[in-house]
Formats: C-alpha cells, sequence, structure tokens
C-alpha cells in the first residue's frame, strides 16, 4: 500500500500544504512512526504527504479505508486501530460519510488514550490545502493563545453580526478552553488546518444565524449558506427552534440534533483563530477556524473539557463578520481581532 501511494502523481500545489502539516503542525521526527488513513476521495491528497514523509525518511503505514470495509463505516477498521497502538503520529485524511461519526470517534478515543499527535483532515480537499493549509501556523498560535488567555479568564461572552446573531454564554470554571492552534501535541488533536479555541458552555441563549455553514456531512450537502442561511434559536443551552427557507436544510438539521438527548445540546462555544482565513468556502473543515464565533451541538469533548455529559453526535454551525465581547471588553470587530499579540 506504501508503493501505491507513493506512485501517484499530485498537484505540486499540495506540497506547501503537506509540508505544514509533516513538519509545522506534527513536527514529525525520523525516528517516529506515523499512521496514514485515507480514501479513494483524498488519495492525491494523501500521496502529497506520503512525499514528505518520504523526504523525512520516517517509517509509515497507509490505509484505504475501501479496502478494508465498506462505507458509511460502522466502526474503524480492526488493523487500522492496531496499527495506531504502535504509532506516534496518526493523520486521518478523509471524505466524510452520512453516519460515521461514531466511528472516528471511536479512533479518537484511542489517539487520545495513546497520546498520539493526530491530525484530523476531515473532508480536506485541494482548496483547503491550498488556502488555509498554507497558513503561517506560528502566527496563528500567538493569536489562539491570546484570545484563550481572555476567554479562559471571562464569565461571559456576546456576539453579534449584521445578519442577526445575538448570542450570550455563560461558562462553568470546571470546564476547560482548549487552544488547537495547528501545532499538534500529545494532550490534544487537532484538526487542520488548525487555528480555534473552545470549551464546554454552562449556558448558551439567543439567536444563531448560521450565513456561513453546517457541519459533518450536512455541510458537503448544503455548502455556502450566505444567501439561504439558517437561522436557531437556542435557549438554557438547548435548540429550540430552527428555520430556513430551504425546508430541506431545515429538516436535516433538526433531525440530526435530535439523534440522542443531548443532540440538540449546546457541546463547544469555540471562536476561531486562523486570521489568514479570509472567508468562508462551504467547507467546515477550514471555515469553522474563520474568526469569529461557531457552535456546536452534541458531544462536548468531555475528554478534553471536562465536562460531564455526552451525545453521539457533533455538528458545528458557522457564521460571518462577527463582533465579540469577552465580559465588557470587544475582542472583535466585524470579524477582525482587536488584539495586539
Amino acid at each position: 500500500m506504501n508503493q501505491m501511494l507513493k506512485d501517484i502523481c499530485f498537484d505540486p500545489e499540495l506540497s506547501p500544504g503537506a509540508r505544514n502539516a509533516v513538519q509545522v503542525c506534527l513536527k514529525i521526527k525520523p525516528s517516529e512512526k506515523v499512521t496514514l488513513i485515507t480514501d479513494n476521495v483524498s488519495k492525491e491528497i494523501a500521496a502529497s504527504i506520503v512525499n514528505e514523509l518520504e523526504s523525512l525518511g520516517c517509517r509509515y503505514r497507509i490505509w484505504v479505508l475501501e479496502e478494508l470495509a465498506t462505507q458509511p463505516l460502522q466502526s474503524i477498521p480492526r488493523e487500522i486501530l492496531e496499527d495506531l497502538e504502535t504509532s506516534q503520529v496518526s493523520v486521518f485524511a478523509v471524505h466524510a460519510q452520512p453516519n460515521e461519526l461514531r466511528s472516528r470517534m471511536q479512533m479518537t478515543e484511542m489517539v487520545t488514550r495513546r497520546k498520539i499527535r493526530h491530525a484530523h483532515m476531515v473532508n480536506i480537499n485541494a482548496q483547503i490545502m491550498r488556502e488555509g493549509m498554507r497558513a503561517d501556523f506560528v502566527k496563528v498560535d500567538k493569536i489562539s493563545t491570546r484570545v484563550w488567555e481572555i476567554v479562559s479568564a471571562a464569565q461571559t461572552i456576546r456576539a453579534k453580526t449584521p445578519a442577526g446573531t445575538n448570542l450570550s454564554a455563560e461558562f462553568n470554571e470546571r470546564y476547560r478552553w482548549i487552544k488547537t492552534s495547528g501545532i499538534i501535541s500529545p494532550n490534544k488533536w487537532s484538526n487542520l488546518p488548525g487555528g480555534e479555541v473552545f470549551t464546554t458552555p454552562e449556558q448558551v441563549d439567543g439567536t444563531f444565524v448560521i450565513d456561513g455553514v453546517v457541519g459533518d456531512y450536512l455541510c458537503d450537502k448544503f455548502g455556502d449558506l450566505q444567501y439561504e442561511p439558517l437561522t436557531i434559536r437556542v435557549q438554557g443551552n438547548r435548540l429550540k427552534e430552527a428555520s430556513s427557507t430551504n425546508h430541506q436544510l431545515e429538516e436535516e438539521f433538526w433531525r440530526y440534533t435530535h439523534t440522542d438527548e443531548n443532540s440538540d445540546r449546546v457541546g463547544e462555544f469555540a471562536i476561531g483563530t486562523n486570521i489568514e482565513i479570509r472567508d468562508v468556502i462551504g467547507h467546515i473543515l477550514q471555515d469553522e477556524k474563520i474568526p469569529g464565533v461557531h457552535i456546536a451541538f452534541g458531544n462536548p469533548y468531555a475528554e478534553h473539557t471536562g465536562a460531564d455529559w455526552y451525545s453521539s453526535t457533533h455538528i458545528d454551525v458557522v457564521g460571518r463578520h462577527f463582533d465579540i465581547w469577552a465580559d465588557d471588553c470587544q475582542i472583535m470587530r466585524a470579524g477582525e481581532f482587536l488584539l495586539e499579540v
């Protein structure tokens, strides 16, 4: 399998992003072993990463999902889990299928247990490799650290947008704020491209006009919502209403957020910090890192935030052009941070 991807031709424009992933974000050493998981859709991007691993001279093992299991995956194949047990680094570059979140959670639970430096690149594509993955992640880490310092001390955060978002969040001091800037450590696996700080909120109330994107497989299905937004109302940390002129989006989002008893509960409150991303492109992997607020319903990543509840689902929602206040201090205006680093 290793030889197969080595022989695939790939666009050289993918190389800077792949090099960033290998050398800057994951800091892979020649002495380490890497598990690379991909699928047929993402093979060219995986090949660009393999090229960087070859240049580094480290050991690696490639797994192509279609060769091991039928999609959508019900669980991560045993062969991959066994290989992860012997790796220090892993990369998951795969196109998401409906109802596969449980299998991905199975993998990230192992990654967390073994403290593997893991790059989660669900729905990665060539545009993201040319844009978000070319960010200066050292710079992103600096602004992420400053935001983390401010919000982790705040009792409330308010957020507004010209589209009509008016949201207020309160926080529990027992729940940790997590920084995932793209510089990946053994303590927290991270999406790539990186750039966000997040926690599990104690309470969220208000209106969120989703004129960016929704997450999971719905993102691939509905894309950029700028001209057909989904408006939701949250009360007491639960989703109460959802409406859109796109009734299929409205219905599928509502169904997704009512899968289990906590699927409609806000499990994540986050601020995107990738200052080199300028606008929504219709792909959640990159769009949730755009400077602004995004929230997610469902799984609160309790293993990291310290939350004391669980959900089998997790779906992010993203808007545009935020003003943000941490307590009484405004930290963002029209999507631009007002912070010195």
